[in-house]
């Protein structure tokens, strides 16, 4: 993947295709770009309307989402998981099914796997090969953003998305936009229901139906696309929403104790066995597979003039270790900088959310790759080891980064704890020729960590740009 790496010219990257369907669309970003090539990433945007459900699919490649806005239901199967949500038939108020098998006529309700409701904030994992649905219960659209990781070891196909559908006939949602191409390909990619490569007597034969049935499941004649209108009410197990002010935390709260003593039976269990233990399988059908990162309180870097950094990774959501992805939600206020960075182990894709920021970054090369305004629903993609710098626009700046290690490690070269600050004065004197004194304030200048409030020399101009227009 090395050979792919050619970036000596960086760029924002926007979407380059869209796939319009019944109850929403999906943006695409060319994966084809030389940054998302070396990133071994795809980027997407889901737009889900009210009351539609994006039909249930699984993929090559590891999958990391942030819900930019709106509420819904997850769900998730996992192979081999016990169906653990269940409902007798007045749950359904009238709509049980019906099954007759030699003259007998039997009523019942549904039994399925977890299902789990998502928020604005919420980062979601979604494992390889694993099918997945989302269904918008809001009332306004639900935004979603996804990083696909095709070099995650779990893909062992090539680097191109392949979406596999269960439902629908997700090709004929009308596309806009430019083409979107395979990597190394002139096909264009298209994504289909698998079922549809089978014939109706063995799918009739597998499913033991009827062969309208059959048909149906194949979808060759559905023609609204791959995110589809409920037309009724979904009837969905899952627990009693808890309301109340700080619900949605102590749930997540619950969650991660859960989690957590789920663990410490499983080291006792290896502590005291010599026999292979199953590992992460034991765990997998009730592994947390989201959390909200948007929680002020959360914030793992504060500044109150400045701003605050969230992160996300293999130890506070351990299913990211599988994924080897990670996370972090960013927050700048109006003029404020993040001190210049940069990855040890990873790549990072920036997506704005809001506002805009001057961001720049420097390569090996001692060259600017980048210097521009980054603005909302632009991609930027900063390599591993390139130094960046962000810098807010009077809106403010907002943004989720996904690095593509479960543990992305970050070195600062200004402020508290950065490279600079850990250096002998005299090793800086010798290296940029300075003095003594300008040494000392190379190094103590600047007593903020990471988020960089509005320098005195930033505001003075400022208020001379004020002056001058």
């Amino acid at each position: 993947m090395g050979s792919e790496c050619r970036l000596e010219n960086l760029h924002v990257l926007e979407p380059s295709r869209r796939i319009e369907a019944e109850a929403g669309y999906t943006e695409l970003w060319d994966e084809n770009e030389e940054a998302l090539t070396c990133a071994g990433s795809a980027f997407t945007r889901h737009v889900i309307r009210r009351n539609g459900l994006f039909l249930p699919s699984y993929s090559n490649s590891a999958e990391l989402m942030y819900v930019v806005q709106g509420r819904g239901l997850y769900g998730v199967t996992m192979p081999g998981c016990p169906e653990t949500y269940q409902s007798d038939e007045s749950q359904f108020r009238g709509r049980q099914g019906t099954s007759e098998r030699e003259g007998v006529k039997r009523f019942f309700g549904d039994r399925h796997q977890k299902v789990r409701e998502i928020r604005e904030g919420d980062i979601v994992a979604q494992i390889p090969g694993t099918a997945f649905w989302i269904h918008n219960k809001g009332q306004s659209d639900l935004v979603l953003i996804s990083v696909i990781y095709t070099s995650n070891e779990q893909n062992q196909l090539d680097q191109n998305i392949r979406k596999f559908f269960l439902a629908g006939n997700p090709q004929e949602g009308s596309q806009g936009g430019r083409r979107h191409r395979t990597r190394g390909s002139q096909q264009e990619t298209k994504y289909g229901n698998v079922f549809q490569g089978f014939d109706d007597e063995l799918l009739q034969e597998t499913f033991d139906v009827e062969s309208d049935l059959a048909r149906k499941v194949k979808g060759e004649d559905d023609r609204r696309g791959h995110i589809v209108e409920v037309r009724e009410e979904l009837q969905i197990v899952h627990p009693m929403i808890e309301e109340g002010e700080g619900w949605e935390e102590r749930e997540r709260e619950r969650e991660r104790e859960r989690e957590r003593e789920m663990e410490r039976g499983s080291s006792r269990r290896r502590g005291s066995s010599s026999q292979r233990q199953n590992g992460a399988e034991e765990t997998l059908c009730t592994m947390r597979l989201r959390e909200n990162i948007d929680n002020p309180e959360r914030a793992d870097y504060y500044n109150p003039r400045a701003g605050r950094i969230t992160t996300l990774n293999s130890f506070s959501l351990p299913i990211l270790s599988f994924l080897q992805l990670s996370a972090e939600k960013g927050v700048l206020y109006k003029d404020a900088v993040v001190a210049p960075s940069y990855y040890m182990n990873s790549h990072a894709l920036i997506y704005v959310l809001r506002g805009n920021a001057r961001v720049q970054i420097a390569g090996d090369n001692g060259q600017s790759v980048f210097d521009g305004k980054l603005q909302e629903n632009q991609v930027l993609v900063v390599p591993q080891n390139f130094v960046v710098i962000k810098k807010a626009g009077s809106e403010g700046f907002e943004w989720v980064a996904f690095r593509t290690s479960d543990n992305a490690m970050k070195n600062n070269l200004a402020g508290r704890l950065s490279v600079i600050r850990g250096l002998p004065e005299d090793v800086l004197v010798n290296s940029y020729g300075i003095s003594r004194d300008d040494a000392r304030k190379l190094k103590y200048n600047r007593e903020e960590l990471t988020v960089f409030s509005p320098s005195s020399r930033s505001a003075r101009g400022l208020r001379r740009d004020d002056a001058a227009h």
